[in-house]
């Protein structure tokens, strides 16, 4: 054999060693304090989803980091991001997943393996600051679908494994804005959604939304993932609950609240809420008594609001404890047209995954309906305490540790989840 034979098939055993060795590392993406940008860590994870590759989801191990295998693009797609990761060889990985899987910790793994088709429902005019999960989704760098009220009577909602529910106002009094009446952003919504209304049928637009809320609620029970935030979650079941009544005032849809209206009400057909009366009065801004409402602004005080996230047993409950999986167990508080969920009013077959300080709150919760989920959380932007209309949208390049907006993004990567036979 010659000389020059010898080196290459030396060269070729050097480049095979190489190979070897870059496929034996995998990558950690830690999501305790030591991370960068936890949002974009997301994104990051969506986006291995995206390309075929599978993730394991360490929950409860460094405040739910992901372990995937690393391959060509991997490294340079987290620094051109922006996140914190840590190159470790298949060993090390080993001795993670077995410390996770041990009985010792309340931790365990859960497999990542498919990218859920994202839905928000929203109208088309919708900003994506209008809203903290367009916020979340944009920025994490997340591929979503917007779709609205045709698109779900239309049949289209199939197409997706999880949907969000924009801040809407599923009982058809526009979010019950009445001072903004004289507003042409106002006008434009009323006449839009009228016209909506007519198109399919209906002669107001709260059998419009009604007939959206039950499609949505079909839409759960086959096995889809339902989020929401602000007012489309408690309004959601109140347009349920009132399905064979009218709670609308005449100001809205030009008829009168039935009489009869609160014995009427069917607390059978909603996901989440019982026992609640809805609020008549035109003008005022709460929708029913499940919201606990803002206090008064001089009794407001941003400082000492704060919700905390309970713990869960990862290896029994994976559920809720993925829901929960973050760097800190107290986050701080935010208002929105819901703000907390009272807890008299919450079913007991709903799962709390957050209080609210006097523990009378709920500020998050989770529960199943059918072969689907919904979780529901409160307030409007976890980053801008009391968001008003017309507000400048939230930068979250200067809210890339945000715990409140983690709790959102945990939400879309459930679906994405090997289910596993819980411990019996």
């Amino acid at each position: 054999m010659s000389l020059r034979s010898i080196r290459f098939l030396f060269l070729a055993a050097v480049l095979s060693l190489a190979t070897l060795s870059a496929r034996a590392q995998d990558i950690l993406i830690p999501m305790d304090i030591r991370q960068s940008n936890h949002l974009k860590a997301y994104g990051i994870v969506f986006w291995l989803l995206e390309q075929d590759e599978t993730v394991d989801w360490l929950l409860n191990y460094r405040g739910g980091s992901f372990l995937a295998s690393g391959f060509n693009g991997l490294e340079q797609e987290l620094q051109v991001r922006g996140v914190y990761f840590e190159r470790i060889d298949t060993g090390a990985s080993a001795r993670i997943i077995a410390e996770v899987e041990s009985e010792e910790h309340n931790t365990a793994v859960v497999r990542l393996e498919t990218a859920p088709n994202i839905a928000v429902y929203a109208p088309e005019q919708t900003l994506p600051w209008d809203d903290a999960v367009l916020l979340a989704l944009e920025y994490a760098e997340v591929t979503y679908d917007m779709l609205y009220d045709d698109k779900i009577l239309d049949g289209n909602l199939r197409e997706y494994d999880w949907l969000h529910l924009h801040h809407e106002d599923f009982t058809g009094q526009y979010g019950k804005f009445l001072q903004y009446r004289n507003v042409p952003w106002y006008i434009e919504q009323q006449r839009d959604t009228e016209q909506m209304a007519a198109r399919y049928g209906f002669r107001k637009a709260s059998r419009l939304k009604l007939e959206v809320a039950q499609t949505i609620k079909e839409y759960v029970r086959q096995g889809g993932f339902l989020f929401a935030m602000c007012s489309g979650t408690d309004t959601y079941d109140i347009a349920l609950a009132a399905h064979r009544t009218d709670i609308v005032p005449a100001e809205y849809d030009g008829d009168p609240v039935d009489p009869d209206a609160l014995s009427r009400l069917d607390f059978d057909m909603t996901l989440a809420f019982e026992n609640f009366t809805p609020v008549f009065h035109p003008a005022e801004y709460e929708h029913a008594n499940i919201d606990s409402g803002p206090p008064p602004p001089a009794l407001r005080n941003q400082a000492i609001d704060y919700f905390t996230l309970f713990e869960f047993s990862a290896k029994w409950d994976p559920v809720p404890t993925m829901l929960t999986q973050n760097h800190v167990a107290t986050l701080k508080g935010f208002i929105g047209q819901t703000t907390n969920f009272r807890k008299a009013f919450v079913k007991p077959s709903v799962v709390v995954l957050a209080e609210a300080p006097n523990r009378d709150e709920v500020k998050y919760l989770h529960g199943n309906f059918g072969e689907g989920t919904f979780t529901f959380y409160a307030g409007h932007d976890p980053e801008d305490y009391q968001h008003y209309v017309g507000d400048p949208p939230t930068d979250l390049d200067l809210h890339k540790n945000s715990p409140g907006y983690r709790l959102i993004l945990n939400n879309i990567l459930f679906p994405a989840a090997k289910k596993k036979k819980q411990k019996t």
